[in-house]
């Protein structure tokens, strides 16, 4: 299931409802005390002029699944043991932080420098890449809510074929990838970045990853955290933040969902 981080009491406003809120009435928490001068200013105003809170959204296995653990494997007829024990133990974090380009991931891809089909490999991970069970639809509900959202990823720029595929720059802005920003997840100064970036108080910010250690990272950097396993209780937990959800229909159908 989804599961809301607890975080210290400034987000128990946050969390809920007044007598008078509907259950999908979003009620923000107050700016941080420890955020003064024209920094808290900043966040204030643009608080004020957007729709809170904005939501990041990691996107392998929240939102896209992951063929790493089942369809590279077999595309290399491994087993993942024998893949992750011949496998380079950073060629995929430097390519994921732009620390190496495509060329040199294939030459480090394994630790004995073998050769292998690089482009059959992304043809095998564009064929793989699909959306979470029911995780397009809760996207499209916030985008027609007009929430801002965006990608929150550990991913190099093969992020481009996964949009070339699923389009999901129709729901959210590829805003925080690795590849660009040099930084991985869970790393303080990613999150940090991110703040700054979007020049508001974290605390207007929920971030949604299916690993843990990431949302304790993001606890700690200010945020709201959700741990994500399904789209359903994740539905449940962001309405329960007061995030609007319905009603919505996705492009090309009819009926409101």
């Amino acid at each position: 299931m989804v599961s809301l981080i607890p975080r210290a009491p400034c987000f128990a406003s946050f969390l809920k409802p007044t007598a008078h809120a509907s259950p999908c009435s979003l009620r923000l928490p107050a700016m941080s005390s420890s955020a003064t001068g024209p920094v808290a200013s900043a966040a204030a105003e643009a608080s004020r002029t957007r729709k809170m809170p904005v939501l990041l959204f990691d996107i392998m296995d929240t939102v896209v699944l992951d063929p790493f653990y089942h369809h590279i494997p077999a595309f290399f007829q491994m087993s993942m043991k024998e893949l992750l024990e011949s496998n380079h133990p950073t060629a995929w974090s430097e390519f994921e932080t732009g620390v190496i380009n495509e060329s040199e991931l294939a030459r480090k891809f394994f630790n004995d420098g073998r050769s292998f089909d690089l482009e059959g490999l992304k043809e095998c991970m564009v064929k793989a890449y699909e959306y979470i069970d029911g995780v397009e639809d809760i996207l499209c509900s916030l985008n027609q809510n007009n929430y801002e959202v965006h990608a929150f990823t550990n991913y190099p720029v093969w992020y481009k074929l996964i949009e070339e595929k699923l389009k999901l720059s129709k729901y959210l802005s590829w805003t925080f990838c690795s590849c660009h920003i040099g930084k991985r997840k869970p790393s303080p100064d990613f999150y940090l970045r991110a703040v700054d970036h979007l020049n508001i108080d974290p605390g207007n910010c929920i971030f949604i990853d299916d690993r843990k250690v990431n949302v304790e990272a993001a606890l700690s950097a200010g945020m709201v955290g959700l741990h994500f396993t399904n789209a359903e209780v994740l539905k449940n937990e962001l309405c329960s933040l007061g995030v609007e959800l319905a009603p919505f229909v996705l492009q090309g159908e009819t009926e409101v969902q």
